[in-house]
């Protein structure tokens, strides 16, 4: 008996020490795993705190913090391992003086921030999260709201004109025809007077130089006694009478970027759309214009169902 309990003690000691083993492997793969995530910017204001909180607050094993940009050296003298986080334009400008640093997520850079910087060469180590709608999405949002329309109405400039084809190209399997109009100087209203004219709708480009709060009062009192709908650029321009157009707000830029925290720097993607957003309408601007309003979360559901996933 007595050596029949002698054979046991040693196994039962060594499961102790196995599973102390197995304790330590996993706390020490926890640590191991902890990121360390730094966001930049050039300012801390209210809302980049919050920000950052509640990014800490989805990812509460790891090490989130806000620096100031002012205060960083160059990117080339950061660790390798660390996970960057542009908020702002002067955080790229600053990133962009070395080739050197960590992978760089660069946060709400629109299309023609991105064409303006870089041109077609996009810089390596930076993954960029667009902030404008992709414009497959604001064509499908026409389509739902509007299914009789065919001409698609569009203002361009030298910034946005680059944009035509890849537009073009989205609305070929919509049955949509794109037609577009040349506006340099925004005080001639007539080229947004042509467009009106064949236009079933105007779809609105992220282009600031375009839509911004000098020429708003124009469009869309134009685009009201035309009974011309205008759709986009942004969430702002809806609540100025746009009558509706898709976006992404923190919510969705949290959920975002803590998928890609999770993933190794190295996937990363060169450049991507939030696969969440939001529809925002303007039901005043949908009744003077005879349409029926919107109901926006069917919408985005209805949008979001109807595009591929990677």
């Amino acid at each position: 008996m007595r050596n029949g309990l002698s054979r046991k003690m040693p196994s039962a000691g060594h499961w102790l020490a196995g599973f102390c083993l197995f304790v330590t492997a996993w706390l020490h793969g926890v640590a191991v795993q902890a990121a360390d995530i730094l966001l930049t910017g050039a300012e801390e204001s209210p809302g980049v705190q919050a920000f950052v909180q509640a990014l800490s607050e989805l990812r509460p094993t790891d090490n989130v913090r806000f620096q100031p940009l002012a205060s960083l050296p160059a990117a080339g003298k950061l660790p390798a391992s660390l996970r960057l986080i542009l908020l702002d334009l002067p955080a790229l400008d600053w990133r962009r003086q070395d080739s050197q640093g960590p992978a760089t997520l660069v946060l709400r850079i629109s299309r023609l921030q991105a064409r303006q910087r870089f041109g077609d060469s996009q810089p390596a180590r930076l993954s960029l999260l667009w902030s404008d709608p992709p414009l497959s999405r604001q064509l499908q949002l026409i389509r739902r709201i509007l299914p009789q329309a065919r001409r698609v109405g569009v203002l361009f400039d030298q910034h946005s004109e680059f944009l035509l084809k890849e537009l073009n190209l989205a609305a070929q399997p919509l049955n949509l025809h794109i037609v577009s109009e040349r506006w340099d100087d925004t005080h001639d209203s007539r080229p947004l007077q042509a467009l009106l004219k064949n236009s079933d709708v105007l779809l609105g480009l992220d282009d600031p130089d375009l839509y911004n709060p000098k020429t708003a009062k124009n469009l869309l009192l134009s685009s009201y006694s035309r009974q011309v709908a205008l759709v986009g650029p942004n969430v702002a321009f809806v609540r100025a009478g746009s009558l509706a157009s898709t976006y992404s707000d923190q919510s969705d830029w949290l959920s975002i970027l803590d998928r890609l925290l999770d993933q190794p720097p190295a996937t990363w993607p060169r450049a991507l759309y939030p696969e969440r957003f939001k529809v925002s309408s303007n039901a005043q601007v949908a009744r003077s214009l005879g349409i029926e309003p919107l109901n926006e979360a069917s919408a985005a559901t209805a949008l979001a169902e109807g595009e591929p996933r990677p």
